[in-house]
């Protein structure tokens, strides 16, 4: 029952909310928002918490502020998911074009002719970045995790290729994924992967705004096997529509050197995170500190 349930949820964002007119669709969602923030459930409170160390500065004022908008952000962030696949993809890449900064490192990555490897904070819409992408560079190459029931993960997958993405599905211990990718980069190819929370026993070890956490060794070790171009994409929400920032590039010459291409697109991350705090929609636990105690010994810590 809650798996049909579920599905049905989906179901109605997906055929019902793309038939609202914005300003009727808009303020909806806000509302929703502005509730889940006054019932301060969990992924609200373990918002707070993650935002707590991004501007360890804020008064408690201050911070209740930013969860507000952080959970306005992630609710737009939903609104976009259900309403994109009617939306005219050229005019959203056109309007993100306007604003796109780092263009030239795709392009650069392209020339090299070895591909290029995004990675992504859960920032802003990156839907929407893909939609630019795939627009401008043709279809790329991505992966995502089965969701349960397995019609919500049909739903998502028809969703995003039917934005123009390659979709690789992750199945426990496969190495299919892999593979899939490395074909992607060696015809010169892109691939984009949010990278910026895995709490497993394979996570890299990072500082991350100071404490530490894991995220995902596969974007560095994916541009050590290929010798592709490794480079951290910022996806944005601007008043008017979306923004995308593709920076820091750099080269990751053996699997040696993944901790350190890790740990810098660590940094990266945390910088563009400081800049836009209430668009990083991490309502999950990230730092090890906030783990049980059990659940850290899991991890070898």
């Amino acid at each position: 029952m809650k798996e049909r349930l579920v599905d049905a949820a989906y179901g109605a964002g997906w055929g019902l909310v793309k038939l609202l007119p914005e300003f009727v669709a808009r303020p909806a969602f806000r509302a929703g928002a502005d509730l889940a923030t006054r019932r301060n459930g969990g992924g609200t409170q373990q918002l707070r918490r993650n935002l707590r160390r991004v501007v360890p500065g804020a008064s408690s004022a201050e911070l209740d502020e930013l969860v507000r908008q952080g959970m306005r952000s992630y609710s737009r962030y939903w609104k976009e998911v259900f309403r994109l696949p009617t939306m005219d993809h050229r005019a959203i890449a056109r309007q993100v074009d306007a604003v796109v900064i780092g263009r030239d490192v795709v392009d650069a990555a392209k020339e090299r002719g070895k591909g290029l490897v995004l990675a992504l904070p859960h920032t802003g819409n990156f839907d929407v970045s893909g939609i630019w992408l795939a627009q401008n560079y043709g279809e790329f190459t991505t992966v995502a995790e089965r969701l349960k029931p397995e019609s919500v993960w049909e739903r998502f997958l028809a969703y995003r290729r039917s934005l123009g993405f390659d979709v690789i599905p992750l199945t426990g211990g496969g190495s299919g994924p892999f593979r899939g990718m490395v074909q992607r980069l060696k015809d010169n190819g892109v691939v984009c992967l949010v990278a910026d929370r895995d709490l497993t026993s394979s996570g890299v070890p990072v500082t991350f705004f100071g404490e530490e956490t894991r995220m995902p060794p596969g974007p560095a070790r994916l541009a050590a096997s290929t010798g592709a171009t490794l480079a951290v994409a910022d996806n944005l929400f601007t008043d008017g529509g979306w923004g995308l920032r593709i920076h820091s590039p750099q080269l990751v010459e053996s699997r040696a050197d993944v901790p350190a291409a890790t740990q810098a697109l660590a940094d990266g991350y945390a910088k563009d995170i400081a800049e836009h705090p209430a668009d990083w929609h991490m309502l999950q636990k990230l730092w090890l500190s906030d783990l049980s105690g059990a659940r850290r010994e899991a991890l070898g810590r």
